[in-house]
């Protein structure tokens, strides 16, 4: 991971000839984008409009924390990207609006076919003053041979919040197979009132792929996670939370550890086990959040089934 390397994010635009899946003995692919839209009204955080095309959408959103805060289900019933496969994600909040967005299920990137045609995922979340938002998916898992960029783009007005993780499994650890041939490529970025505050990148190829052996590297752990909380109050003293937080990541048979950067806390892991770095994101989780936005856990029923 590279905090200063420069990733240029370009999202292109796409048409309706696009949104259809190929046919005519052509290889198939979805070109699909979801696009959600969240207002603050007198029943509270509310999914005022949908729009997609293609394999991507949600069910109504549930309140198990009371109706101001909204916990939404993103579904992809493919379950996966294929070569050619572009998906767009957006959540555009409003003021005021507190959303939580999770996933029911691993999402995963199958082995590229002969062409290499790119795999592309990129999720853009809006969230203005006022506004809280969770960006909380289950783990992503790349295939061997897969040739993907996955993008995450957050842009925050004023004094808005985030908190986010991506969990990311390189090959199949399970079946013996590791990520030693393949492309992928990883950007988070995270902008306040326009300024570019958090840009993290990952590329995995050719070139770069002893980073899996690599003591400064992955040291042979098919798991990466990453998470970032904030802004936080500069003015603030957070040692107690960092504490916990650093706790938390030595009580984990992993190789863990957070940082407060200027306003973003960054929580790093590389493990041999996805479920071992969820439980240590969730409970981090359990500790940021109310040092963040001064509410507790409440964990979606989904992660529970």
């Amino acid at each position: 991971m590279d905090n200063n390397h420069n990733l240029a994010l370009v999202t292109q635009p796409v048409t309706q000839q696009e949104n259809a899946p190929s046919f005519s003995g052509a290889p198939s692919h979805w070109h699909a984008f979801l696009t959600l839209g969240f207002q603050k009204t007198a029943r509270g955080t509310v999914l005022k409009t949908c729009e997609h095309k293609g394999p991507l959408y949600v069910q109504k959103p549930f309140y198990p924390e009371g109706p101001d805060i909204a916990h939404v289900y993103l579904l992809h019933p493919p379950g996966g990207l294929v070569s050619g496969d572009r998906l767009t994600i957006t959540a555009n909040l409003a003021e005021n609006t507190h959303v939580l967005i999770t996933t029911p299920g691993a999402g995963r990137v199958y082995r590229a076919r002969d062409d290499k045609a790119l795999q592309h995922q990129i999720t853009q979340l809006n969230v203005p003053q006022d506004s809280v938002m969770e960006w909380l998916p289950q783990e992503a898992i790349l295939y061997p041979n897969a040739h993907t960029r996955l993008e995450n783009q957050i842009n925050l007005t004023g004094n808005a919040k985030f908190i986010g993780w991506e969990v990311t499994c390189f090959g199949l650890p399970a079946s013996n197979e590791s990520f030693a041939n393949g492309h992928a490529e990883q950007g988070f970025e995270i902008r306040q009132d326009g300024r570019l505050k958090v840009r993290e990148r990952l590329v995995i190829d050719d070139q770069s792929r002893a980073i899996f052996q690599a003591k400064a590297g992955l040291a042979n752990n098919p798991i990466n996670g990453l998470m970032i909380a904030g802004p936080f109050d500069r003015s603030d003293n957070h040692d107690e939370l960092m504490d916990t937080l650093r706790a938390h990541c030595t009580e984990h048979n992993s190789l863990s550890g957070a940082t407060l950067v200027d306003e973003y806390l960054i929580v790093r892991s590389i493990h041999d086990d996805s479920e071992q770095m969820k439980q240590l994101f969730t409970q981090c989780w359990q500790a940021i959040r109310p040092a963040l936005i001064n509410k507790i856990a409440c964990e979606p029923r989904i992660w529970a089934t």
